[in-house]
């Protein structure tokens, strides 16, 4: 019998039919979708006269450009009003379930899905966003789309997807002090860059993700397509299944039993082949912060910023190019370095968990002077939790703002912006030029590295605050 990887297993169940030459026509058991990528789509169905085929298998939510303050209130920006409204107005023309403002399950889509119990082991998932793969975590084939295919899926319940190739990155050993998830992700980044997952779907395995959490797990995972990569999944285990059972849209009783007897079989065969694999030590990883304009262009807090020893004349021109942007000059340290705003929130980091870790690190503290702190949940439901246990009080305490759920600082579609020139440290996933706002200049980092920055006023080591 042919040795199959966990990828092999949920694409090959999900063909409907092989294109000779040609890609596979995949069919979707779940369909994300929020208020930016989905009016055209409902638009050309309509001009089509096609209804959508299953609208069961489709859950919306406004997220990307929604306001986080006063979202009880009429969205003041005419742009984003709009695309609210659309999304509202075809929901209920075509019968999909809405979570929206100040519904108990609004957020981010990427969010609220794994929290509802949606997101389930050997599913494919897709969304017109490209950190759909943050699902893979539960063991999904979960990937982003363009609105042309989110209209596909409206209409058909199917893609036409060629088979990406399969990777699979190995991290095994114990974490060492102040080393995240997301410390785990940039630091494979930076070893393998912005590109290096190209035309790969990845696995990741070892000890060291064995050992995260379904939260973890999900950073992990959301930030595959930082690297290039199609999507990343990890293989469901009793840490998925403990984190599934009694939400909202897992099975019940003896079908909650057959599901998860069905799960345990969702993993790679001893022998499986891949066509790339990697292996790394945990111990090497350290808190890892980025410095330039792509999230390749990682180190660790502790490191100086690279020199252009080396780099021939295209490449060294373009890492100029991106150190101008960013006002930092090659062989200097990172650490020390001033910062004007820290973000936590997002896809990325904006789960309950991620809030807990900064609480915890700035409980008796006070934020520096020269620092703006953002903490934006991710879900009404992470808010709701956040008050309940007290973590509110304590960010309230040292000097953060607490804002209303929603996409955020993570990118300049709604009203928190970063101001030009100004630095921010952010648990978000991409540091392009001008993602958070024009001219602003954004670092990516964990949510403890992020907070040792606020409290620092400048790029610090949380190891070195821990105790102090």
């Amino acid at each position: 019998m042919e040795k199959k990887t966990l990828f092999d297993k949920i694409w090959d169940a999900h063909v409907v039919k092989s294109i000779p030459n040609g890609p596979d026509v995949f069919f979707i058991d779940k369909h994300f979708i929020h208020e930016v990528t989905s009016p055209v789509a409902f638009l050309n169905l309509e001009q089509r006269g096609v209804p959508v085929l299953y609208p069961e298998r489709t859950i919306a939510t406004p997220d990307h450009n929604v306001p986080t303050v006063d979202q009880d209130k009429t969205i003041k920006d005419k742009l984003s009003r709009m695309q609210v409204d659309k999304l509202r107005e075809n929901c209920k023309k075509y019968g999909i379930e809405l979570h929206d403002l100040g519904t108990d399950h609004h957020g981010i889509v990427h969010v609220i899905g794994p929290e509802l119990g949606v997101t389930q082991p050997g599913m494919t998932i897709v969304c017109g966003d490209s950190h759909t793969s943050t699902h893979g975590a539960f063991g999904t084939i979960a990937f982003g789309i363009g609105t042309s295919e989110v209209e596909m899926v409206l209409a058909t319940q199917c893609i036409m997807q060629a088979k990406p190739k399969k990777m699979r990155i190995t991290v095994d050993g114990e974490l060492g002090k102040g080393v995240t998830s997301k410390d785990i992700i940039l630091y494979i980044i930076s070893k393998i860059s912005a590109s290096g997952g190209t035309g790969y779907f990845i696995e990741y395995a070892g000890s060291a993700i064995r050992n995260l959490s379904m939260e973890a797990r999900m950073t992990i995972c959301n930030m595959s397509i930082e690297m290039g990569a199609r999507g990343g999944l990890i293989a469901p285990d009793d840490t998925t299944f403990n984190y599934l059972e009694g939400k909202q849209y897992v099975p019940k009783g003896e079908d909650w039993d057959k599901a998860v007897a069905n799960w345990k079989t969702l993993k790679t065969d001893e022998g499986a082949v891949f066509d790339l694999e990697y292996h790394y030590d945990a111990a090497d990883i350290e808190p890892m912060i980025t410095y330039g304009t792509n999230p390749g262009m990682g180190i660790k807090v502790k490191d100086i910023i690279p020199t252009t020893e080396g780099m021939d004349g295209s490449t060294k021109k373009t890492y100029l190019k991106s150190l101008d942007y960013m006002g930092f000059n090659p062989g200097d340290p990172i650490k020390g370095k001033k910062v004007d705003y820290v973000f936590v929130g997002s896809c990325t980091n904006g789960r309950i968990e991620d809030i807990r870790s900064v609480a915890q690190f700035v409980k008796g503290k006070k934020k520096a002077d020269n620092i703006t702190a953002w903490i934006v949940p991710g879900s009404r439901e992470v808010e709701k939790k956040a008050i309940e246990e007290g973590l509110v009080a304590i960010l309230e305490e040292a000097g953060f703002k607490l804002r209303q759920p929603g996409c955020s600082a993570c990118l300049a579609m709604n009203d928190d912006k970063i101001p030009s020139g100004k630095y921010a440290v952010s648990t978000s996933n991409r540091n392009f030029e001008g993602r958070q706002g024009p001219g602003a200049r954004t670092l990516l980092a964990s949510p403890l590295t992020v907070a040792a920055v606020a409290i620092a006023g400048e790029i610090a080591d949380p190891r070195e605050i821990f105790d102090n």
